[in-house]
Formats: C-alpha cells, sequence, structure tokens
C-alpha cells in the first residue's frame, strides 16, 4: 500500500492495491456505519427540526451510496475508477445544492430546533466517523476513487463536530440561527469537497486518454 503512496506505482501495483482485503474491507465497515446513521439522522433531524442533522443524514446517504460504488468498481481500471469518481463527486455537488436550499428554507422559517436532540445524534455520529475516519487515513493519497472515499470520511467528521456546535448554539442563544449557519458551512464543504473529486477524476481521465494515444502512435 506504501508504493500508491506516490506516482511510481505501476498500474499492475495500483489495481492490486485496490482490490485488497484490507481496501474492501474498510469499505464494508464505511458502508455500514453510514447507511445506518442516515437513517438514525434523517428521523432524527425531521423530529428535531435541524437542518444541521438532515444536511449531516443526507451526506451519509451520499457516502453510503459513494462507498457501495467503489466497492464496485476496485480493482477495475483507473479509467472506470476515474468515471466512478466523477459519479461521487456529482453526487456530493447534487446533495450539498439540496442541503444549501433546505437551510435557506429553515432560515426564512425561523425554526427552532431541539439541541438536546442535536447533542446526543451529534456526539455518536462523531464517534462511529472518527473511527472511519482513522482507519481510511492510510489510504488518503490514492487516485480520484480512492481519495473521495477518505474525502468522505473526513467531511463527515467534520460535519458532526460541528453539528455538536450548532446544538451547543441554539441551547444557549434559545434561536436557529446556529444551526443555520452550521448546516450553510456543510452545504459549501460538500460543494468544495465534490468539486475536488471531479477535477482530479477529469485529470486521470484527460491522463488516461493521453496515454492511450501516444501508445496508439507508437
Amino acid at each position: 500500500m506504501a508504493c500508491c503512496h506516490d506516482s511510481a506505482c505501476s498500474p499492475a501495483e495500483s489495481s492490486d492495491a485496490l482490490n485488497s482485503p484490507q481496501w474492501r474491507r474498510a469499505l464494508w465497515i464505511a458502508l455500514m456505519v453510514n447507511a445506518g446513521f442516515f437513517v438514525t439522522e434523517i428521523i432524527a433531524g425531521a423530529a428535531a427540526g435541524s437542518a444541521a442533522l438532515q444536511a449531516d443524514a443526507l451526506d451519509f446517504f451520499g457516502d453510503a451510496a459513494n462507498y457501495a460504488i467503489s466497492l464496485g468498481v476496485a480493482g477495475m481500471a483507473l479509467t472506470w475508477r476515474a468515471r466512478a469518481a466523477v459519479a461521487k463527486g456529482g453526487t456530493m455537488l447534487a446533495f450539498a445544492l439540496w442541503v444549501l436550499a433546505s437551510t435557506a428554507w429553515h432560515a426564512y422559517y425561523g425554526t427552532v430546533p431541539r439541541a438536546e436532540v442535536m447533542g446526543v445524534v451529534g456526539i455518536a455520529a462523531l464517534i462511529a466517523n472518527g473511527v472511519v475516519a482513522l482507519m481510511l487515513y492510510r489510504f488518503r493519497a490514492g487516485d480520484a476513487n480512492m481519495r473521495s472515499v477518505w474525502i468522505c470520511s473526513r467531511n463527515d467528521a467534520v460535519g458532526n463536530a460541528a453539528v455538536l456546535l450548532a446544538a451547543m448554539g441554539v441551547f444557549g442563544t434559545g434561536t436557529g440561527w446556529p444551526d443555520v449557519i452550521v448546516a450553510a458551512i456543510m452545504g459549501g464543504l460538500g460543494l468544495w469537497g465534490g468539486w475536488q473529486i471531479v477535477a482530479q477524476a477529469r485529470g486521470e481521465l484527460r491522463s488516461e486518454r493521453h496515454t492511450q494515444i501516444v501508445l496508439a502512435a507508437e
């Protein structure tokens, strides 16, 4: 796996790393954690009236789908992995836009979420995602598909910590503005993460096409 932290890896070595038992096991664990917390946070977010929890829930859903895609393309050629990364990045961008629209709705109507529900769910999600992020840290410098998994996990842990800050803000101020502000920040983080993934994947696709053209010319 250390080889794939630099550009010296051969295609065969990269393929072996992406299809390794350690990588697939990490993806399965991340998939189960994210799917479980999507259900938990979507219910808790609706019950508590929290835009931040709902934003986090949609992020969990997108990540669960992303991990499932990563499992499907593990071991495939770089072109297919990069195409999957483009799809994953596009999904992150779409969810981020939904979060921002939902946040605007909560801001307009001035909803005040239940801080205690946000706090309990946020702590549980932060612990779970912290473990997943540590598990995936070793894969952060791989190709666009592998890196996208790390970015998703990192964003989740940051988002969970932000939900806790929002809960404390709601409790302290008695208003919904801390919830709205955190949800807006999480939406912006999703836009940035999705753009990073799409940009790297498109670069890998261009590089692969150039390599194929050069090989064909020879």
